[in-house]
């Protein structure tokens, strides 16, 4: 059953994982992706580390990592299968990482920036009443440091994932606060991938400079609407990067 993702265009460098996490992260891809589909049983222990060439304790641990990520479950006599998605850990930045490696289901895409407009429109909302200098200051050294580097680099990427921690923090709830991480991750993922094959056609600047100004004011109700409008926008440039592959297919 097993097979090797290295044909595919990888966005994590192998040598920057040790040999279980590459492991982890090459079942990870095909999980996610669909190859492997929910309720499939993984290979033996032995079997699958003949095949990858590995050590069994490295293969072993590989597993440990995807059931603890909710994306398998191993039984005794049984074997180990592949979760069904409910169970997946989806805000897991790793989980997120290997959505976005191939071409990401347009069911998870969709459902991801669901939640983001959820979220953030409302914390934006809150930011706007709560928030204090200090936040304010994160949030503008963030959207200095984006429009220094742009969003094309690892540095503009970082500062922009510092502009919604802080406002997600400016919020004061600390369930919302709970969310960072992955929020950052979901956002870091979708800019690199809606820059896979090109740069962004449009600047999204413009749009951080409206939540930002909207929470600096305390206009909570034109921060709710600006925030949105950042999702709603994202989502279309997301939408954007996977149509010259659809495209492609029906030709």
């Amino acid at each position: 059953m097993l097979e090797r993702t290295n044909k595919s265009r990888s966005r994590t460098p192998r040598k920057a994982l040790r040999l279980h996490g590459a492991i982890a992260r090459d079942l990870g891809v095909l999980i996610v992706s669909g190859r492997y589909k929910p309720g499939e049983t993984l290979d033996g222990e032995i079997e699958a580390s003949d095949q990858l060439r590995v050590s069994r304790g490295a293969y072993r641990e590989a597993v440990r990592i995807l059931a603890a990520k909710g994306l398998v479950e191993s039984r005794p006599k049984v074997g180990t299968r592949i979760s069904q998605p409910e169970r997946w850990h989806l805000l897991d930045p790793d989980v997120l990482s290997w959505i976005f490696e191939l071409e990401p289901d347009e069911k998870l895409l969709n459902g991801l920036f669901e939640l983001r407009k959820i979220v953030e429109p409302r914390a934006a909302a809150l930011a706007a009443l709560r928030r204090t200098n200090a936040h304010l200051n994160t949030m503008a050294q963030a959207l200095e440091g984006m429009a220094k580097h742009t969003l094309a680099v690892e540095a503009g990427r970082a500062a922009d994932q510092e502009f919604h921690a802080a406002l997600l923090k400016a919020s004061g709830n600390a369930f919302i606060v709970s969310l960072t991480t992955g929020v950052g991750a979901a956002i870091s993922w979708t800019t690199i991938f809606k820059q896979r094959d090109e740069p962004l056609s449009r600047d999204p600047m413009p749009d951080h400079f409206r939540v930002f100004e909207a929470v600096k004011d305390a206009d909570s109700d034109g921060a709710h609407q600006a925030m949105e409008n950042l999702v709603d926008l994202a989502l279309l440039d997301t939408r954007n990067a996977r149509k010259p592959k659809s495209k492609a297919k029906r030709n």
